[in-house]
Parts: C-alpha cells; sequence; structure tokens
C-alpha cells in the first residue's frame, strides 16, 4: 500500500537525449575540398557528410517531437499529479487527525469516568465507616450520605459519557479504516495507473516519432553506402599517376670500366681505350646526376624559384602548366575581341547617329582593347613556342594555334586531369582552370545570363528621363545591353543589367 500512495517523479528525457550539433559547419569546412579534390574518395566522403547532414536533421525532428509530445507532456502531467497526490495526503492526514481527536475525547471521558468511579469508592467507604461508628453523629452521617450519592450520581454521568465517546470512537475508527482510507488509496491507486498509463502513452510517442524518420533514416544510410561503392581506387591512383607524371626518360646503363687495360695495351690501344673510357665516365656521371636530381618523390626537392616558362618542372607537368596558361590566355583573348567587336559596333551606331554618343569616345577604349589583344597574342605565341619545345615540335606554330583557338569555343583540347597537384604551392594544379579565374572588371561588368543574346554594349553619356512610351530612362554612366541594333530610325532596343 505504501507503494501505491508515492508517485514516482518522472525523469527528465532531454537528459538522457544528446543535443546533436548541426554538420553544416563541416559542410562548409569540405566545400572547398570537394571543389580541390576530385578523388573519388573525396567525393564519397562529401556524400556521406551531406547524408549525415539529412540524418542529423531527422534526428532534430526527433528530438523536437520529444520535447513537445514526451517532455513537455510529462512535465504538465506530473505537475498535475503532484497536486492531485498532495490534496489526496491532505485527506488522509485530516482523516488521521479526526480519528486521533475522537479517541482522545474517548480517553478523556473514560479517565473521567475512572477517576470518579474512584471518588464514589472513597465516599462509600467514608459513608460505611461512619454509618458503624457509634461515636460519629447523625450529621456526619447525613453528611457522609450525602457525598455519597453525590459521587455517584456523578460517576453515573461519566460512565454514560463515557459510553457515548467510545460508540463514537468506534463508530468513527470503522468508518476510517473501512471507508476513508480505503477511498484515498483507492484515489491514490487510480492517479499511479493514470500516470502509468500516461507514459505509455508517451512511450508510444516517442515510437511514432522514430518510425516517422524511420524510412528518411534508411534513405541516407543508403546513400552512404552508394558513396562508399563509389569509390574507385584504380581511378584514384591514375588520377594520382597523371598528376605526378613527369615524362623524365629512365637513365640509360652503367658502361663497363676496365681498369685492368693499362696493363697489357700497347701505347697506341691505350690511348684509345683511355679515351673511350673518359667519354663513358663523363656521361655515366651526367646521366646519374640528372637522374637523381629528378627523382623528387624519394629525394630531396629541388629548391629554386618558379619561372615564367616552367622550366623548373619535370616535362608532363610543364606540359599541363603550359597549356593550362595557353587555354587561359585564349579564353582572355576571345573576350578581348568580343569587346572589341561590340565597340566597333557601338562606334558604327554613333556613326550613323551622332545623337546617340561621340564616336570618338570610344577610341580610348578600342585602342586599349587592341593592346590587350596583342598582348594576348604575343603571350600565346610565346607559351606555344615553349609547349613546342616540351612536345620536341620545331615548327607547327599555325597548327598548334588553330587548335588553341578553338579551344574556348568547345571544351578544352587538352584538359589536364582533373585534381593535378605538386608538393610545391606554385606548381599546385586543382582541376581544368575555372572561366573564372581572369575576369577584369569589363568582363564582370557585363556578364549575362539573360536568355535573350546581347549583341553589345553601350554607357550612357547624358541622362535621359524616358517618359515617352517605349523609351527607356538612364543615367549617366549607365551601362545597357544592346539586343536590336538601330534599324534606321535612330533607336536602338537595349536592356538594363538587372533584366528591364
Amino acid at each position: 500500500m505504501k507503494s501505491q500512495g508515492s508517485a514516482a517523479k518522472p525523469r527528465n528525457p532531454t537528459k538522457s537525449i544528446p543535443k546533436l550539433r548541426p554538420v553544416s559547419w563541416q559542410l562548409k569546412r569540405f566545400q572547398y575540398a570537394k571543389r580541390a579534390c576530385r578523388f573519388t574518395s573525396c567525393i564519397a566522403f562529401f556524400n556521406i557528410l551531406n547524408e549525415l547532414n539529412d540524418y542529423a536533421g531527422q534526428r532534430e525532428v526527433v528530438a523536437e517531437e520529444m520535447a513537445h509530445r514526451v517532455y513537455g507532456e510529462l512535465m504538465r502531467y506530473a505537475h498535475d499529479l503532484k497536486t492531485e497526490r498532495k490534496m489526496h495526503l491532505q485527506e488522509g492526514r485530516k482523516a488521521q487527525q479526526y480519528l486521533d481527536m475522537c479517541w482522545k475525547q474517548m480517553d478523556n471521558s473514560k479517565k473521567k469516568f475512572e477517576r470518579e468511579c474512584r471518588e464514589a469508592e472513597k465516599a462509600q467507604q467514608s459513608y460505611e465507616r461512619l454509618d458503624n461508628d457509634t461515636n460519629a453523629t447523625k450529621a456526619d452521617v447525613e453528611k457522609a450520605k450525602q457525598q455519597l450519592n453525590l459521587r455517584t450520581h456523578m460517576a453515573d454521568e461519566n460512565k454514560n459519557e463515557y459510553a457515548a465517546q467510545l460508540q463514537n470512537f468506534n463508530g468513527e475508527q470503522h468508518k476510517h479504516f473501512y471507508v476513508v482510507i480505503p477511498q484515498i488509496y483507492k484515489q491514490l491507486q487510480e492517479m499511479d495507473e493514470r500516470r502509468t498509463i500516461k507514459l505509455s502513452e508517451c512511450y508510444r510517442g516517442f515510437a511514432d516519432s522514430e518510425r516517422k524518420v524511420i524510412p528518411i533514416i534508411s534513405k541516407c544510410l543508403e546513400g552512404m553506402i552508394l558513396a562508399a561503392k563509389s569509390v574507385d581506387e584504380r581511378r584514384d591512383s591514375q588520377m594520382v599517376v597523371d598528376s605526378f607524371k613527369s615524362g623524365f626518360e629512365p637513365p640509360g646503363d652503367f658502361p663497363f670500366e676496365d681498369f685492368s687495360q693499362h696493363i697489357y695495351r700497347t701505347v697506341s690501344d691505350g690511348t684509345i681505350s683511355a679515351s673511350k673510357q673518359e667519354s663513358g665516365k663523363v656521361d655515366a656521371k651526367t646521366t646519374v646526376g640528372k637522374a637523381k636530381g629528378k627523382l623528387w618523390l624519394f629525394g630531396k626537392k629541388p629548391k629554386g624559384p618558379a619561372l615564367e616558362d616552367f622550366s623548373h618542372l619535370p616535362p608532363e607537368q610543364r606540359r599541363k602548366k603550359l597549356q593550362q596558361r595557353i587555354d587561359e590566355l585564349n579564353r582572355e583573348l576571345q573576350k578581348e575581341s568580343d569587346q572589341k567587336e561590340a565597340l566597333n559596333k557601338m562606334k558604327d551606331v554613333y556613326e550613323k547617329n551622332p545623337q546617340m554618343g561621340d564616336p570618338g569616345s570610344l577610341q580610348p577604349k578600342l585602342a586599349e582593347t587592341m593592346n590587350n589583344i596583342d598582348r594576348l597574342r604575343m603571350e600565346i605565341h610565346k607559351n606555344e613556342a615553349w609547349l613546342s619545345e616540351v612536345e620536341g615540335k620545331t615548327g607547327g606554330r599555325g597548327d598548334r594555334r588553330h587548335s588553341s583557338d578553338i579551344n574556348h569555343l568547345v571544351t578544352q583540347g587538352r584538359e589536364s586531369p582533373e585534381g593535378s597537384y605538386t608538393d610545391d604551392a606554385n606548381q599546385e594544379v586543382r582541376g581544368p582552370p575555372q572561366q573564372h579565374g581572369h575576369h577584369n572588371e569589363f568582363d564582370d561588368e557585363f556578364e549575362d545570363d539573360d536568355p535573350l543574346p546581347a549583341i553589345g554594349h553601350c554607357k550612357a553619356i547624358y541622362p535621359f528621363d524616358g517618359h515617352n512610351e517605349g523609351t527607356l530612362a538612364m543615367k549617366e554612366g549607365e551601362v545597357l545591353y544592346i539586343i536590336e541594333e538601330d534599324k534606321g530610325d535612330g533607336w536602338t532596343r537595349a536592356r538594363r543589367q538587372n533584366g528591364s
């Protein structure tokens, strides 16, 4: 019965649920690593992080469900149970106090009746002694008799009072132990049963929360398994081979040096052998010296500044670097050519319609663009000459120039392996060169992703209010895209950079 009257204090569920730290910060840390490293193991690891992020999100959903449906509900219900339990225990204490009060009244009446009976007995003994005494006066006997009658009467009254109190206490005691206390214990038992039912509902709610996220968690785990299966060790090792391939030729065999020839040789033979021997020694040392300086993996890496022609690199790495630079220069050349064409179109428009602008204002920009084009062509020519030297070609610049000019219109014809890198920071190659690597200010300003093609660009020299229908308001210095040139009516269709 004692266990039924005490309700267990609900344990805080959140203490057993660790707070999950979101892995978005880890994903941000590996964003650059994913772009820089193209190994299948790195890509699989990043995919696992993505799946782990989704997995953690589902755990957060379960934690929120636990906080609302389990923890919050349990805390509210525990408060209600505490109040109800306190009320029932207070009722039990009141019933016990009332029973104690009845017992005390009964005990007092009992003691009083007992005392009166002893007094009455003393009065009777005193009366009998005086009545038997011949020397006692009649007045003393009469007084003793009156005292006996008084005590006897008081004893009878206390007897009746004691009987009434005893009957009342027995009734209250029977009611206390057979009605009041069982009722209180029953209420406490019902309260504890409701608590147990509530715990069962919370357990079911937790299981339901877990069941809801099981399909998504299963997909996350399947994604992790697929990411693990996508690791290709041969492809990764081949990427490493392509990245570190030097292009060096293996050293030749050491010649045999016969030191016994000077014993039996003639003068003429000794001279010839000595010359051969000396020439063989020089070739061997030269070959060994070259080979020792090129085995960077097992030896010390040569120190020195990075040269413009990448001659400090092995032949294959040098070829990749030169080809990468040529591709970047070709892209820049194409941009400068597009800019030159746009400026020429704008100049023609200004010459046909002087009110649109001054053609002479475009001349400095045209001159600058032409200088950039010439500079880029010289750089391309110089790097192609170095590339031809690496590939062992003495001529054919026109053919290589033609193939290089096409590279900016199609995919790279000589794309270096993705994920190429070396130990040196200056020699690091991080995959195919990105187009945004050498954006100049002009390219950033006129970069257009609108589906309508822009045939040129223009800059407003004067402000224009554009109140008339079909006109475009312009501010001085605002750059616009030309999407349709003047058809002879003096108007040109243009578009702002925001698309209007």
